[in-house]
């Protein structure tokens, strides 16, 4: 029985299109996109510093600015130079744990250009993909590559929980009361949690899923868990967390915070761990918001605090500036290898494809019709149909050559 839609069809009338699936699943399921959530979080992060503006106002903002200089800056310079080091060495550490090479010197010139564009573009982790992605065709193996910067980004985000919880725990900051209150709860859940995903994987069939967790499992042991690596791994971590501590004090030196590097320890501890959240605009938002209220709460003055955030911010780009060297160099080096591939004989056509090889069989001479016409010098019909069966072979036109864009 033919439906209507036939009908119409064969009618000639037009048929409706099909509703699209992805507008079908309207907007809770377009929000939770990679794009969306991005943009979400710059918005959340460009909210905070209207906030944060609204609030405590402008001067603050340009205080910090104004009290830069250049030893303040000489100085962000070298804790850069030192953090990205030993961030590189943790990050080819891990991916020769995962069997991935990556030398030394590659790994600190991409982990400067990733410092940068983490600090220029929206997020906060777009060069760290960029890093990722590269790294992984470069060594045709794109899913190895993306696992050894999460493995990289993983252990470092774990030594700032440990070492952040630690500090929380035991030195006087505004919030060491409530981290103590919810640590018990917070450490009893987790472990709950832990055993009703082990539960349910020893029930569980073994599946292709499982066998692909494991392998992840497999990786994240070796990259980072092993007797080869743990060690350099752990002192990498410590000192890249040492740095960014040191750039927060030097961040306070320069806006002129009287207190001491134990009562500035916790307050960096909670500006970092607030940078980590995805609500920022290269970075900035939450940095500021979270320093603000404790340098408030911690009798400090919050418009000091906005002020030691946004050094932290200037000095921080000032130490990815040598990646924009990395990008400019990486792009002349580009350039000139493009150059060097391109095709430098006369016969060369423009886009690239070059044209006709010079014929080196010697030329005869041109025959008369009457020669031509003879049936001793005229071309067999095997010749014939062998030649045409060559690329982009075809019987020339009005004495011009054959190439490709005339067949």
């Amino acid at each position: 029985m033919s439906t209507r839609a036939d009908r119409d069809a064969e009618a000639g009338a037009p048929v409706p299109a099909a509703p699209d699936r992805a507008a079908s699943r309207g907007l809770p399921a377009r929000l939770t996109t990679r794009t969306a959530r991005t943009r979400l979080g710059t918005l959340a992060g460009a909210a905070l510093l209207a906030v944060l503006v609204w609030r405590l106002g402008t001067g603050a903002f340009l205080d910090g600015l104004r009290r830069i200089d250049g030893p303040a800056l000489l100085a962000a310079l070298g804790i850069g130079l030192v953090t990205t080091v030993f961030s590189a060495w943790r990050w080819a550490l891990v991916a020769r744990g995962i069997g991935i090479r990556l030398p030394l010197g590659p790994a600190v010139a991409d982990y400067y250009r990733a410092l940068f564009l983490n600090a220029a573009l929206p997020g906060g982790v777009l060069g760290d993909v960029h890093r990722a992605v590269r790294h992984g065709q470069s060594t045709g193996d794109l899913g190895r590559g993306v696992r050894a910067v999460v493995l990289e980004r993983t252990a470092g985000q774990l030594a700032l929980f440990v070492a952040g919880g630690v500090v929380l725990l035991t030195a006087p900051s505004p919030v060491r009361d409530e981290v103590r209150h919810a640590a018990l709860p917070a450490a009893l859940a987790a472990l709950g949690a832990c055993a009703v995903v082990l539960a349910l994987r020893m029930n569980r069939a073994p599946a292709r899923g499982g066998r692909a967790l494991r392998g992840v499992l497999a990786e994240a042991r070796e990259g980072l868990l092993s007797r080869r690596n743990a060690p350099g791994v752990l002192v990498s971590s410590a000192v890249v967390l040492a740095g960014y501590v040191a750039m927060f004090v030097l961040a306070a030196r320069v806006v002129g915070a009287g207190a001491s590097v134990p009562e500035l320890l916790p307050l960096a501890v909670l500006a970092l761990l607030a940078m980590g959240l995805p609500l920022n605009v290269g970075g900035w938002g939450p940095r500021e918001g979270v320093t603000a209220w404790a340098f408030g709460a911690a009798g400090l003055g919050a418009g000091r605090g906005l002020s030691v955030a946004v050094v932290y911010g200037v000095l921080s780009l000032a130490a990815s500036l040598p990646g924009v060297v990395v990008l400019v160099a990486r792009w002349y080096a580009g350039l000139r290898a493009g150059a060097r591939s391109a095709p430098a004989s006369p016969g060369a056509r423009r886009g690239g494809y070059p044209g006709p090889p010079p014929s080196t069989a010697p030329v005869a001479p041109a025959a008369s019709p009457s020669e031509v016409s003879n049936e001793k010098y005229a071309p067999k019909e095997s010749a014939r149909l062998a030649s045409s069966f060559f690329p982009f072979s075809a019987e020339p036109s009005e004495g011009r050559p054959m190439t490709p864009e005339s067949v």
